[in-house]
């Protein structure tokens, strides 16, 4: 696991963070490590596969609808541009 080193933290902001976690009953580094998860995956972030996953089954989409999707595609490498 990674670990972070902050440093020139004001003493004010350090005291928050230690009454805040003193609140909510944890070390002041869980308290950090909460807030910086919070901060960078919050809860309602729009998971890509999920949201995929759904579409497809609101659609009614089923294994032979992939099979035929793929039937289609063009696997042929592409070509590169010519600028003559």
């Amino acid at each position: 696991m990674a670990m972070l080193t902050v440093r020139n933290l004001p003493d004010d902001v350090h005291r928050a963070l230690r009454v805040r976690a003193a609140q909510h009953g944890q070390s002041t580094e869980a308290e950090v490590r909460a807030i910086l998860a919070a901060a960078v995956k919050p809860a309602g972030r729009l998971r890509m596969g999920d949201e995929l996953s759904a579409l497809g089954r609101e659609l009614g989409l089923s294994n032979k609808d992939v099979d035929a999707l793929r039937a289609e595609r063009n696997t042929h490498p592409a070509e590169p541009l010519g600028f003559e």
